[in-house]
């Protein structure tokens, strides 16, 4: 049963239909599930939830497809770790990790709303799907639309990372490597877009893709014992996983799961581009686009799609946002590894270091609860880290060798 009652404006409140349609004809404003929260509310119990399977498709009325789902089963109810050790080092009271990186099947969020535009798009009867992506995207589509045995063309800037061109590579798709940035690829996939009947996940696919982010929020609740932390803090690229997490929470506390949402949330983005951060600061009612000069790529949006939405989630919430040097992303990587033992890519660098950030500057109280958003794995990024760890010490095969370079 569908609980889906059709796509709405964001910006006008103008009703459409369940199509493959996302911008709004009348205003431009960007459509969004609408959803009949009334039949939910007497389906959706906490018993239900947890005598469920342990994936995204655990919050199923909450989600925009019309069947039963066809992707992403093994994906989603990633760990939620209490971080002892970065609570010590940070001086906090409460603190955890949420960790997608452990995510199935591409270690990162992404696999989330892949598994959800992916089940959507084989409801419209597409054949093909694709995507413009800066790394995380690219590697889940491919991998998904490979299982879901759909023909896949990916997008990408031609100078991303080694690791996450061979995490899609390895799937076999059509990989196009554009020369330029982000915003570039995703113009040009929207050409393309209004010339061959693809599912573009984050374009013509994309109100129903976004959905799939809600379930972050969603497990995060559910996680913690039916409650929210007093503080989230999530990184920034488009602006779309940080409302939704949000509006995950909101839900909870429409169909009475959870009490009052006063969770506050804060943006997180890279120095190099902080288009959304600057925007929070400035106390800004439009976004201004940037160049893109950062290591942490899956964050590299200059003109994001969602960034006003973004602002006013963190507004709305009595949040806040900050952003963080490249040296400052590999120190919170390292600090991460080396205390809680997870290995995160250069975007939950972003996330920890804006963290640090907040509690020195007073932002987030040291006594209250807080929640780390780490969205995608470190092996997707070595080279960002790989000059500033240490190097193994090489020492013949005898005991001598041993004592001389490592015990003396």
């Amino acid at each position: 049963m569908s609980y889906v009652k059709g796509l709405k404006c964001r910006e006008c409140g103008r009703l459409y239909p369940k199509d493959p349609l996302y911008v709004c004809e009348y205003c431009f404003g960007p459509l969004e599930v609408d959803y009949d929260y009334e039949k939910i509310r007497k389906k959706l119990t906490r018993d239900a939830i947890e005598s469920r399977p342990t994936n995204l498709w655990r919050y199923r009325e909450l989600l925009p497809i019309d069947s039963e789902p066809t992707d992403g089963l093994q994906s989603g109810f990633t760990p939620l770790i209490r971080a002892k050790n970065l609570e010590k080092v940070l001086k906090v009271k409460e603190l955890y990790i949420k960790d997608d990186s452990t995510n199935h099947p591409t270690l990162s969020f992404k696999d989330r709303v892949v598994a959800v535009a992916l089940s959507k798009a084989k409801e419209f009867g597409f054949d093909t799907v694709a995507c413009a992506s800066t790394g995380n995207l690219a590697n889940s589509v491919s991998a998904q639309a490979a299982i879901a045995n759909l023909k896949r063309y990916i997008f990408i800037p031609a100078d991303l990372e080694l690791g996450k061109v061979v995490a899609t590579l390895i799937y076999n798709p059509t990989l196009v490597a554009v020369e330029g940035n982000y915003d570039q690829v995703n113009r040009l996939c929207s050409e393309i877009a209004t010339k061959y009947k693809w599912a573009f996940v984050n374009i013509n696919i994309r109100p129903y893709y976004a959905e799939g982010s809600k379930t972050y929020g969603h497990e995060i609740a559910e996680q913690l014992g039916w409650k929210v932390p007093k503080h989230i803090v999530v990184p920034c690229a488009s602006g779309s996983l940080i409302s939704k997490i949000h509006k995950g929470l909101k839900e909870f506390e429409k169909l009475e799961l959870i009490k009052k949402v006063d969770t506050k949330i804060y943006a997180a983005q890279a120095a190099g581009c902080n288009p959304i951060v600057t925007a929070i600061k400035e106390k800004a009612e439009i976004i201004k686009p940037v160049k893109p000069n950062t290591i942490a790529k899956s964050l590299a949006i200059g003109n994001p799609a969602d960034g006003i939405y973004a602002a006013a989630t963190v507004g709305g919430s009595g949040g806040w946002a900050e952003d963080v040097s490249d040296d400052e992303i590999v120190e919170a990587i390292k600090l991460l590894s080396s205390t809680e033992g997870i290995f995160t890519e250069t975007a939950g660098g972003v996330t920890l270091g804006v963290t640090k950030k907040l509690i020195e500057q007073g932002k987030i109280p040291r006594d209250e609860s807080i929640v780390v958003c780490i969205t995608g794995n470190g092996l997707k990024t070595q080279e960002a880290v790989y000059e500033k760890i240490g190097k193994p010490i090489k020492i013949k095969p005898n005991i001598t060798a041993f004592e001389e370079h490592v015990m003396k």
